[in-house]
């Protein structure tokens, strides 16, 4: 089973995120915002302010809205983004 071990907010939509099967990369959520759950998270102050839950073993908002680590690794490979790492800001 996928699992989501890591995950860290990048910029903007954005998120760094390592799964149980060693791969990691950076994920642009933007398009994945739609609908009445996801609203509120279109705010990046908002969308910022996940953590990897131990219970869903994915990304999960305050307002427990979350994406299936199937999902996120889904759109990973998608969007080229596998083993990219952003270095760590000054």
């Amino acid at each position: 089973m996928l699992e989501v071990t890591k995950a860290e907010y990048i910029e903007e939509y954005r998120v760094q995120i390592t799964f149980n099967n060693g791969a990691s990369g950076v994920v642009d959520l933007k398009e994945a915002l739609w609908g009445t759950m996801f609203e509120k998270l279109k705010d990046f102050n908002t969308f910022r302010k996940f953590e990897v839950s131990d219970v869903v073993h994915t990304i999960r908002w305050e307002n427990d809205s979350d994406l299936a680590p199937e999902y996120l690794y889904e759109k990973m490979v998608e969007q080229g983004t596998e083993n990219t790492h952003v270095a760590e800001r000054a």
